[in-house]
């Protein structure tokens, strides 16, 4: 009877440790475009995707495990909280052809990522191949023809987010061969707000997105600089 209770002892404490274990790992949301989509893992799910499991673009990447998110997010131990990633969207509601992307902006979405403990904010890519006007470097009192520009968008991004999710680790992840004026705004902004800003380097690509090589490559630099940040 006392080896029975024991085992039942025992068993419940490795139980409720692997729940409090689980429990306790950092959660991590994202705020991207097409670059960390993948279908079925979007929340909302009516967010326009690029990769899927079947291969619909010029890209090798044809599961959820070879996105740089997920491998990160796997490898390093945290959880997914809220993946809010939409496919061409830019960050100021200026997109392709000058139209209206308020519908699908960042910041639109912003403010649509659950209750993580870190941040990626991956964007600036379709800012950059849409050409939408850059404006000028605001920090506060932004009009809504502000929010249409690059610069006055991103820091309103940036100033709402801080807010809205305090002591929340934010980062941004700025992707390579961008234009000079948009590397340069989302450095500075960056910087004004004190938000870490990881610069890709090389990144392998098809289609003009990370293939499997790329995505490794990003779940690897991104682990890198986060290390280094706490060394």
């Amino acid at each position: 009877m006392k080896t029975t209770l024991k085992l039942l002892l025992l068993l419940l404490t490795f139980f409720c440790g692997g729940i409090c274990s689980a429990q306790s790992l950092k959660s991590i949301s994202i705020l991207g475009d097409s670059y960390s989509t993948f279908d079925g893992y979007m929340k909302p799910d009516t967010n326009s995707v690029w990769y899927f499991t079947h291969l619909k673009h010029k890209t090798d990447v044809n599961s959820v495990r070879q996105t740089w998110w997920h491998q990160f997010i796997k490898q390093n131990g945290y959880k997914l909280c809220v993946n809010n990633s939409f496919s061409g969207a830019t960050i100021c509601n200026t997109g392709y052809r000058k139209e209206d992307y308020t519908d699908r902006s960042f910041i639109t979405r912003m403010n649509n990522l659950g209750c993580p403990d870190v941040i990626f904010i991956f964007g600036g890519t379709n800012d950059s191949w849409a050409n939408v006007p850059i404006g000028d470097y605001r920090y506060e009192a932004w009009t809504k023809d502000d929010l249409y520009k690059f610069r006055p968008a991103m820091a309103y991004m940036l100033h709402q987010m801080t807010d809205y999710y305090p002591n929340v680790e934010i980062y941004f992840l700025l992707n390579s061969e961008l234009k000079d004026e948009i590397n340069e705004s989302v450095k500075v902004i960056c910087e004004h707000y004190n938000i870490d800003c990881i610069e890709l380097q090389n990144i392998d690509k098809k289609g003009s997105h990370p293939s499997i090589k790329g995505m490794k490559q990003i779940s690897d630099q991104v682990k890198r600089y986060i290390e280094q940040k706490a060394n």
